[in-house]
């Protein structure tokens, strides 16, 4: 298939460049992926669209403050966006004005007051991708204290103070992911316990996000692309449960795309069963893709020709998708990130 058969028509005015007044005040848009009916609901009442019994699949990784800006040697700012580490003093990064930021060239970090925090050099380049490496030993307080909240080049303003808890789930747990987990976005404690109260188990995993979120489709065909790899880990507890809930009949939701990819990757494809441990994946879900275990999926309407749409339509019809997004797009719903929210059911 090509990547051009998965646009629509997108007003630029709904892209949303803030979220919602109150976290979980928004809408949703429930699609049935057999029929590809919809219906026009708020996201306070998905717990009334999932079945009893059910087993809810959440990403909890933590988003990294890993857009950082550096001062050459001649004064000029420069946007560092760290992806992930090589070694304690080494970091891999994408740079802004790439072909300006050669290998050799050294950059200062400086904390907010204005006082040093570590010189770096760029010190070797693969692929447009830069290896960077400090003068000393990082972690994340570096991140945390110089850092900026690494919004979407789609919203188009700076972060703020808001950011740093909005665009972060309420079940984060550890840094590293250059990008939030969107769907997760929408869960408020009251959402959780209702789900529960109706005797719906939540289990985490975690898929760090990587660059390849931030990456567009540059081949024409789907089959020439290839995903970067993203780190994830399945405790033996999240495995156990899942794999429970399948035997019984349960349905598995996941909420968002990163907890569908981690599931559909380390899932035995002959038994079915969900394996535990660390790895990474590069799983690019097409349609005529087998989904082994994920049955309903929670996530946020995505970016015309990106590997999320394509994923999506893999596991509701790509008609079905094109249609329910033509309808939200008349119905004004709110776009990307910061967004509404479809339930794929």
């Amino acid at each position: 298939m090509k990547i051009s058969e998965f646009t629509f028509e997108l007003p630029e005015e709904l892209i949303a460049q803030t979220p919602s007044a109150r976290r979980g005040e928004d809408r949703l848009l429930v699609v049935d992926r057999k029929t590809g009916g919809y219906q026009d609901s708020m996201f306070s009442n998905f717990p009334d669209f999932v079945e009893p019994g059910s087993l809810l699949v959440v990403n909890d990784t933590k988003v990294r403050k890993a857009r950082v800006y550096g001062i050459s040697e001649t004064g000029g700012k420069v946007e560092f966006l760290f992806t992930e580490p090589v070694s304690d003093n080494v970091w891999q990064a994408m740079v802004s004005r790439s072909k300006k930021q050669f290998v050799g060239k050294k950059y200062s970090f400086y904390l907010p007051d204005g006082k040093l925090y570590v010189n770096a050099t760029i010190t070797s380049e693969k692929d447009g991708v830069k290896e960077v490496t400090f003068d000393h030993d990082i972690d994340e307080d570096f991140f945390i204290k110089c850092g900026h909240v690494p919004l979407p080049p789609y919203i188009k303003r700076e972060d703020d103070f808001n950011d740093e808890s909005r665009y972060q789930t309420i079940y984060a747990r550890d840094y590293g992911s250059m990008a939030a987990p969107t769907a997760g976005l929408h869960m408020t404690e009251e959402i959780l316990s209702r789900l529960e109260a109706k005797g719906v188990e939540i289990v985490h995993v975690t898929l760090q996000v990587g660059m390849g979120t931030f990456l567009p489709v540059r081949t024409e065909n789907l089959e020439d692309h290839h995903m970067h790899t993203e780190r994830y880990h399945v405790t033996a507890e999240a495995a156990s449960a899942i794999n429970a809930a399948k035997k019984a009949g349960r349905k598995i939701v996941a909420v968002g795309t990163t907890s569908v990819r981690t599931l559909e990757s380390c899932v035995d494809r002959t038994t079915g069963l969900v394996r535990s441990g660390s790895g990474a994946t590069d799983l690019f879900i097409t349609p005529g893709f087998e989904f082994r275990v994920v049955d309903q999926m929670v996530t946020n309407f995505h970016t015309p020709e990106s590997t999320l749409l394509v994923l999506v339509s893999a596991f509701c019809g790509r008609e079905n998708i094109l249609k329910a997004y033509n309808h939200a797009v008349q119905k004004r719903y709110r776009f990307f990130s910061y967004g509404d929210a479809t339930f794929l059911k």
